[in-house]
């Protein structure tokens, strides 16, 4: 019983994602010309290249920023069951955030984290 409510949901979920795409296709205007394919920017022409590369600190430092925020993201559902789990509960979490301060700290000292 369960597996088939399963099956009819991913199945009525794909349907529908799937109808939704193809009737924005079919209604969405369309409008092809060589102005719209170039690149906005606030209205000002663009001077030289519109593609520049970017240090790859910025994409480290957000990278580390999901991670982190994603690695806290875990904790919520601890904290929903805390107390039905007793003290492994509270270990199990503890060293969690050990290994989560010990990537912090790695990060740190690699010097990850200075914005330059």
């Amino acid at each position: 019983m369960n597996f088939t409510l399963l099956v009819t949901t991913l199945l009525t979920g794909i349907a529908f994602v799937g109808i939704v795409v193809i009737l924005a296709k079919l209604i969405s205007p369309r409008s092809y010309n060589k102005q719209k394919e170039e690149a906005y920017e606030c209205g000002i022409p663009t001077r030289g290249r519109s593609w520049m590369q970017f240090r790859v600190g910025y994409y480290l430092f957000a990278i580390l920023f999901l991670m982190f925020d994603v690695e806290t993201m875990f904790l919520f559902p601890w904290a929903v069951v805390m107390r039905s789990l007793g003290p492994a509960g509270l270990w199990s979490v503890l060293f969690f955030l050990f290994i989560l301060v010990l990537g912090l700290a790695y990060a740190w000292r690699k010097g990850a984290l200075k914005w330059q």
